[in-house]
């Protein structure tokens, strides 16, 4: 059989070769790294026999792939130490997440707290020691159906009763079995350190009128050393949580009357958001962008049109009925801007027709997958359309590309991926629109203008738009978090559905390439991210409020209010702290505020029209006349607007 690698070469095994032994004739090094692979697209084992042609990819610990087979192998390791101090537990699901894995348990009358841990954490690592190989092997529904029913488990009988035969396998290692799809390492000697991290309490399937679980989450690694840094970076995250900011820096703030997911963006937040947004506003201006409003809501007939409805359905919010029709919470913007873009004849002079939109979108995350700002219910999205013809695409998704470089550059993001997300031939016509062609050209077309402009991508099966092709944008913090942040799509599906046209240069009808594109993400993620990134120290620029005037007494609070108006004039955000306190707590409470500069005034500031400048995080850096100072703090902007 012939086997293509991801170089593009092709080499000739024989029938029944396996993943690692193929890994093996590539390199000794590889076969002792590897740790899940992929076949024609679809997650294998390692041990199993390739029996076809086709293409192969293997995955070491530096890889999203390879982490992942990682931690859902160690997700079976902590529910068989589970089980070895817990044999009345039911076992529910156990996915590898972001950073790490949980599993969810019903304990009955039991419990687990984190006095538990050590003991189980040790019980993994006796377990990994064993080196126990994974084994995987189809089984009949009856067959599954029969097991968890004799061992009471309701949960994974109602998980088993939703699929069909030839879709049900068992894993096996050592002497714990489990019911799943499949992604493990190679044996379980691979795990070396162990953590596990917290509890909590979780709905099974996330709705909150079915048992609560406890679901214990945790997170492993191939070297002790790597547990060592991760832990290191958690207590400085800790420190960094955008959570714990927002509530300290008066940012954000959630509310049972209101909801989960929706956050409430207080006086500090809200100045945050209208800086941001003069900041996009103005650089799209600059990039021939014009500005487009839409509504909130919209009937149910657009989002059957444009396609999302089969796809997106259980990440909207339930329909409303008004006037006889059904009416959803718009959960995206572009349909709208497609009708935006309908409802004038548009010839080719008017082509690349850019269309911007901070739009308010709503989803429907499950409960359990809310996170503070990252993962929310209500988001402001920094949207835009570009409607082109293909000639002017490249152009286009270089530029799109640029500006996501160009912020880069303003937020310090030093370190970025961008991951490009292409199609599964196999799932065309069910998560995909079945244009085998077209998904093979605008992927070409997507990866010629990266490898072109030298960014740093890498390609990733099954995870593109139902549309399209796209690339997601994972950013880094100043301590190595991950983030997603924005999506730059390629659309070649939606200006058909919406008859979308423009008159060519020989005065025929052509659809347009639509591009979608968000390099700022949504307010409440980005700003989430530069919460942690910064450490809540923001740059002056975007500070909502940049200097906080402090008069040593009540004797001085006139000049002080004269400064404060002083500063409004020359645009800068001021903070007026006229309080009976001692200079020295005012101060305090400035730092702790993190605003970028305090100015104390007292009695020969007055006389000499001056002030005395603290800078945050830095202490004294002079007097200054306030002209001067005027002067030099827009000089210290890094941004204007």
């Amino acid at each position: 059989m012939n086997i293509t690698l991801p170089d593009g070469s092709v080499r000739s095994f024989e029938r029944g070769t396996t993943a690692l032994e193929i890994a093996k004739s590539i390199s000794e090094g590889l076969a002792r790294n590897v740790l899940t692979g992929k076949f024609n697209n679809k997650v294998i084992e390692l041990a199993d026999p390739i029996t076809e042609d086709g293409s192969l990819y293997l995955f070491t610990w530096d890889s999203p792939e390879g982490k992942t087979a990682f931690w859902h192998s160690s997700a079976h390791v902590l529910a068989q130490a589970i089980e070895f101090f817990y044999p009345e537990v039911k076992l529910t699901i156990g996915p590898a997440i972001e950073h790490g894995f949980y599993y969810d348990l019903d304990l009955g009358s039991e419990t687990i707290s984190d006095k538990d841990f050590k003991k189980i954490e040790d019980k993994m690592l006796d377990f990994a020691r064993e080196k126990a190989e994974f084994h995987k092997k189809e089984i009949s529904k009856t067959d599954a159906l029969a097991y968890y029913r004799e061992r009471n488990n309701p949960f994974k009988v109602e998980l088993v009763e939703n699929l069909a035969d030839g879709e049900i396998t068992f894993c096996t290692h050592s002497n714990f079995t489990d019911l799943c799809r499949g992604g493990h390492i190679p044996n379980t000697g691979f795990i070396k350190a162990v953590k596990l991290t917290t509890i909590a309490g979780a709905y099974w399937r996330g709705n909150d009128k079915n048992p609560q679980l406890t679901r214990v989450y945790g997170i492993t690694f191939p070297k002790q050393s790597e547990l060592t840094e991760y832990l290191t970076m958690l207590e400085e995250a800790k420190k960094r949580d955008h959570r714990k900011l927002g509530k300290e820096l008066e940012i954000f703030t959630f509310d049972d009357d209101i909801g989960q997911g929706l956050p409430l963006w207080m006086p500090n937040g809200a100045a945050i958001i209208e800086i941001l947004e003069s900041f996009a506003k103005q650089t799209e201006k600059d990039a021939g962008y014009v500005r487009v409003k839409t509504p909130h809501i919209a009937k149910e007939s657009i989002y059957i049109k444009s396609g999302h409805l089969p796809y997106y359905k259980d990440s909207m919010f339930p329909p409303m009925e008004i006037d006889g029709d059904k009416y959803y919470l718009k959960p995206m913007n572009c349909p709208h801007h497609h009708k935006i873009f309908a409802a004038v004849p548009k010839s080719y002079r008017d082509l690349p027709l850019r269309y911007a939109e901070y739009g308010t979108c709503y989803r429907y995350e499950q409960s359990g997958e809310l996170f503070g700002l990252m993962r929310v219910r209500c988001l402001q999205m920094n949207d835009a359309h570009i409607y082109c013809t293909e000639a002017q695409f490249e152009q286009e998704f270089t530029s799109v590309n640029n500006l996501y470089l160009k912020y880069f550059k303003v937020f310090g993001i030093d370190r970025y991926v961008m991951r490009f997300s292409k199609h599964d031939p196999a799932k065309l016509g069910q998560k995909y629109i079945n244009s085998p062609e077209l998904w093979i050209k605008t992927e070409d077309m997507v990866r010629k203008v990266l490898v072109k402009l030298g960014v740093n991508f890498v390609e990733v099966e099954d995870e593109a738009a139902f549309y399209g092709p796209k690339i997601d944008i994972q950013i880094y913090s100043a301590i190595g978090r991950e983030f997603t942040l924005a999506t730059n799509q390629v659309d070649f599906a939606q200006a058909e559905r919406f008859d979308l046209s423009f008159t060519n240069e020989k005065n025929e009808k052509e659809r347009p390439l639509i591009i979608h594109r968000a390099p700022l993400g949504t307010h409440e993620r980005f700003i989430g991210f530069l919460l942690e990134h910064y450490a809540g120290n923001l740059p002056s620029w975007l500070s909502p409020k940049q200097v906080s005037v402090l008069p040593i007494s009540d004797k001085y609070v006139p000049y002080a209010q004269k400064l404060v108006e002083l500063m409004k004039k020359a645009d800068i955000r001021a903070l007026f702290d006229d309080r009976n306190e001692k200079i020295g707590k005012k101060i305090r409470d400035a730092e702790m505020k993190k605003i970028p500069y305090m100015l104390i005034v007292g009695e020969n500031e007055m006389q000499e029209e001056s002030v005395s400048v603290r800078k945050h995080g830095e202490g004294d850096i002079g007097k200054m006349l306030t002209e001067d100072f005027i002067i030099f703090f827009n000089n210290q902007l890094t941004v204007k607007i």
